[in-house]
């Protein structure tokens, strides 16, 4: 719109200011400097082409920019399809005047239907804001018609009476945008697919329109020979460019079309990915109730053996059958620690964060996979901080966490090299940090540390490669910690950083728990 009325300025300057107030002479007539006049409107219809008050465009500027281009060639080949030839190829001052307040006139017909429409189908400030507009240019184009004939008539001088309402018009348009600044314009609708579909059709109108204008020429009897010939040519390369303009606008089209097709077909396959996880997740949370159910179950026989040990130990057996009750106690009291394990992964419940100790944590989650480790000929390394400070989580989810993270570094395990899985806790400032992995830490002093890097970077990077470590992050970083990994390919691993409860009483309270947690690994 600034451009539009800059135009609209200059022309003023050099045409009216400059012949009649400098040069105190008329405006020649015909005048090259019309062209100025007629092109001031385009760049406005180019800004309600941009459609403001909509949220966002279902095209990109690329294709922006292209229709803004189509417009300004069409509009230019009207200027000199109907005004140029009547200038230059062969002067006739009437032709040239009722072709040029022909065209013009249509431009500004044009340009009111756009803001008539916009402003009906806007709502709150952007309806006042076209409507500000529209009353504006609708004054300004009514007085400018009865201008124009006023010229043609010989009538009209500047400074009479006809310069009113085009300074009222002029003073409401400069107006419009101030206004504005009072009105909230974040109401704004949703982009609709079919504004695009229109400007499609637009373009292909306006480029058969060349035919049909090429055709007027060529079987148009009243009109001179050079003019005809002049209008074919002009038709003709108008064609030729405009279809340019429109072939590269339909190949960024096809470009979207295609990227479109490919991240549908992307979607799909992660939905389908993502029922299959969910199906296998139900599988998983049935198979929990299932255990949860069996737990409890069997928490009654091996209350009864672990008593029944204890009897058989308080009783007056022998040495060696003394020996075997309580070696029958000890595995009653193994196998009842695992149950409760059990019971404490398959219980659902909602989160509650209190002061937990990961090096408690650890061990229930070594409980549950030295079977499975044992089974598969491997073993788990557990070397615990001695003073490890209590962090602010959900026990329950961090057991979740930690059990994951150890079976995705056990699938990676291999016996003949790796068999051994190493975790180990330590405080780090802030942080409570646990490292999974399958090569010892520590073993190469001469070695600098591996660097760490986010598995799920918020910002849109790079995702995990399942959904149930996504899930993970999602919990340590609801807990206020980071899940990382290697940021150099090689052996598997995992850290997991949990920030520390800043609580000193709480801190105290617990140290005894975590020294005799240490001590017990070892």
């Amino acid at each position: 719109m600034s451009v539009g009325m800059l135009f609209w300025l200059t022309y003023q300057g050099m045409s009216w200011i400059y012949f009649e107030v400098i040069k105190r002479q008329e405006v020649p007539d015909p005048y090259l400097g019309d062209i100025v006049l007629f092109l001031h409107v385009v760049p406005m219809i180019a800004a309600l082409a941009v459609l403001p008050h909509l949220r966002e465009g279902e095209r990109d500027e690329r294709i922006r920019m292209l229709d803004f281009t189509l417009l300004l060639i069409w509009w230019v080949f009207v200027y000199v399809y109907t005004v140029i030839p009547w200038q230059t190829v062969q002067i006739d001052e009437a032709f040239y005047d009722a072709n040029l307040k022909n065209a013009y006139m249509t431009e500004n017909v044009a340009f009111l239907v756009a803001l008539a429409v916009l402003a009906y189908t806007a709502r709150g400030g952007w309806r006042h804001v076209y409507g500000q507009l529209f009353g504006a240019y609708a004054l300004y184009a009514s007085t400018s018609y009865v201008a124009n004939h006023a010229i043609l008539q010989k009538a009209y001088f500047s400074g009479s009476f006809y310069d009113i309402g085009l300074a009222i018009s002029v003073a409401w348009m400069a107006a419009a945008p101030l206004l504005a600044l009072r009105l909230d314009l974040s109401d704004t609708k949703p982009s609709q697919p079919v504004l695009g579909v229109w400007v499609t059709r637009l373009s292909m109108l306006a480029l058969f329109s060349l035919i049909w204008a090429a055709l007027h020429a060529e079987l148009n009897p009243a009109l001179p020979r050079p003019v005809k010939t002049f209008r074919i040519n002009v038709s003709l390369l108008t064609m030729v460019v405009m279809g340019i303009v429109i072939f590269w606008r339909q190949r960024l089209l096809r470009a979207e079309l295609s990227l479109f097709l490919e991240r549908s077909r992307r979607s799909v396959s992660d939905l389908k990915a993502l029922q299959e996880k969910l199906i296998q997740s139900e599988k998983l949370a049935s198979l929990g109730q299932l255990v949860g159910g069996a737990a409890h179950e069997l928490n009654n026989p091996l209350t009864a053996m672990l008593g029944y040990s204890d009897l058989l130990s308080a009783s007056t057996l022998g040495p060696q059958e003394q020996v075997q009750a309580g070696q029958i106690g000890e595995q009653v009291r193994r196998t009842t620690s695992l149950v409760a394990s059990l019971l404490t992964f398959a219980r659902q419940a909602p989160a509650k964060l209190a002061a937990v100790d990961v090096n408690s944590v650890l061990q229930t989650a070594v409980r549950l996979l030295v079977p499975q480790m044992e089974a598969e000929a491997s073993s788990i390394h557990l070397e615990l901080a001695p003073d490890l400070p209590p962090v602010l989580a959900d026990s329950n989810q961090i057991l979740h966490v930690c059990l994951h993270l150890a079976g995705q570094i056990g699938a990676q395990l291999h016996r003949e090299t790796h068999s051994t899985m190493f975790v180990r806790t330590r405080s780090q400032g802030k942080f409570v940090v646990v490292d999974f992995s399958s090569y010892d830490p520590s073993g190469d002093p001469a070695s600098p540390p591996p660097s760490f890097q986010p598995v799920l970077n918020s910002e849109g990077g790079d995702k995990p490669v399942t959904l149930s470590l996504s899930a993970c992050c999602r919990i340590v970083e609801e807990h206020g910690g980071r899940l990382l990994q290697p940021s150099t390919p090689g052996g598997a691993a995992f850290r997991m950083e949990l920030r520390v409860l800043a609580n000193s009483a709480t801190r105290a309270s617990l140290a005894a728990t975590n020294r005799a947690a240490a001590r017990g690994s070892s």
